[in-house]
């Protein structure tokens, strides 16, 4: 989790009764110029003083701040003419680098915090537990991105009213942070793709990049009597941690972070691993759950793998192939990847996603054949 506290840059004017520190939770550093602004800002001018580089901090109302963030998004999100039609490897990396720019954009409107989490404006909601939650105690007043401080409270609604998962007739509740499992389809393939005949003899797995922890419960769930989960992310361990807990499976979970495979670990009967679907470099924390960069968690679940089973021991890869579509990653791309790993594929399960993206039916959309061509499949691995 990328996290940054950085003085202000200091300006001719007063930014708050009370020294403050930047606060970016996605790494964006301290903006280079920062002006005061209120509801005499129209939002045109507003705009254009954020798409070249400067900052508002606000110092009207918040309700104000929120409709003249709105309008703002309105402007940027406007259509950009393109003079050649796209293939689909640049219409989505295009699709990327305009959701960048809009964000890049739309955080320079500023707000800001005091050491108790409270947001010094006007007619301000309390955010107290979303901001205790999402940035910890904090020992200074903070000035942060009204974008960024949005995402925190939504986030905090998702984490107290959680995540309806089917396949445990139960909620998960995502911490700030950490990637929610909003995708049902690839839990359902886990729940129910046949165990490997060595978790008969040896009920144990290992969750590769477990994030919220929900595939850990669900093999827990099954039977399976230890499922060691790893993670890079402390709150995804914690998130972990908190929903088995929640759903009484604590007792058979138990988290490692900072590496993949998790150091010194038996071998088992049953590996895991639901990498980021998409190739490419994430451009935030949340990103980290979507983009995999070079591959290499892809890469490093495979090449690991034939070392850590049990004999009659299997690895489960759940994988969109939305890359394919895009043109990121081939199919022959992926075999030869298993195939150099020392692996061969025992068996594929595959589902078509439900969410809202695949289903929408807006073809303006650069994404929406890729979308609606997806399939999510659960590939089973051994040793070759």
């Amino acid at each position: 989790m990328s996290d940054t506290h950085r003085p202000i840059t200091t300006a001719p004017f007063a930014l708050s009764a009370l020294p403050a520190t930047w606060h970016s939770e996605n790494g964006t550093p301290p903006p280079r110029r920062l002006i005061a602004a209120d509801d005499s800002l129209r939002a045109e001018a507003a705009y254009r003083l954020a798409c070249e580089g400067t900052a508002l901090l606000w110092q009207g109302a918040y309700p104000d701040a929120l409709r003249l963030l709105h309008a703002m998004r309105r402007r940027a999100e406007r259509p950009r003419p393109r003079s050649v039609p796209d293939s689909p490897a640049e219409a989505f990396r295009r699709h990327r680098r305009e959701r960048a720019r809009q964000a890049r954009v739309l955080g320079m409107l500023l707000v800001p915090l005091d050491t108790d989490h409270r947001v010094r404006l006007d007619r301000a909601p309390d955010v107290r537990e979303a901001g205790l939650a999402a940035y910890g105690p904090l020992l200074d007043n903070r000035i942060v991105s009204l974008r960024e401080l949005l995402g925190v409270i939504g986030a905090h609604q998702w984490r107290v009213r959680g995540v309806e998962v089917p396949a445990l007739g139960a909620r998960i509740h995502p911490h700030y942070g950490v990637f929610a499992p909003v995708r049902g389809e690839y839990v359902d393939l886990v729940a129910r793709a046949p165990l490997p005949p060595a978790a008969l003899t040896h009920p144990t797995a290992h969750d590769l990049g477990t994030g919220t922890g929900v595939l850990a419960a669900v093999l827990a769930r099954r039977g399976l009597r230890r499922v060691l989960a790893t993670d890079t992310n402390p709150r995804a361990l914690a998130c972990a941690r908190d929903n088995a807990r929640r759903l009484g499976v604590a007792d058979r979970i138990e988290t490692a972070g900072t590496t993949l495979y998790p150091p010194g670990a038996d071998r088992t009967a049953l590996v895991v691993c639901n990498p980021p679907w998409l190739p490419g470099r994430p451009a935030s924390p949340l990103d980290q759950g979507v983009y995999d960069r070079d591959n290499r968690m892809l890469h490093g679940f495979l090449d690991g793998l034939a070392d850590r089973l049990l004999p009659g021991g299997e690895g489960w890869l759940i994988l969109s192939d939305l890359a394919e579509h895009l043109g990121l990653r081939t199919r022959a791309d992926l075999l030869c990847a298993v195939s150099r790993a020392g692996l061969r594929v025992t068996g594929r399960l595959d589902t078509r996603p439900r969410h809202p993206r695949a289903t929408a039916t807006d073809l303006s959309n650069p994404l929406h054949h890729a979308r609606a061509g997806e399939v999510t499949s659960l590939w089973r691995l051994a040793p070759a």
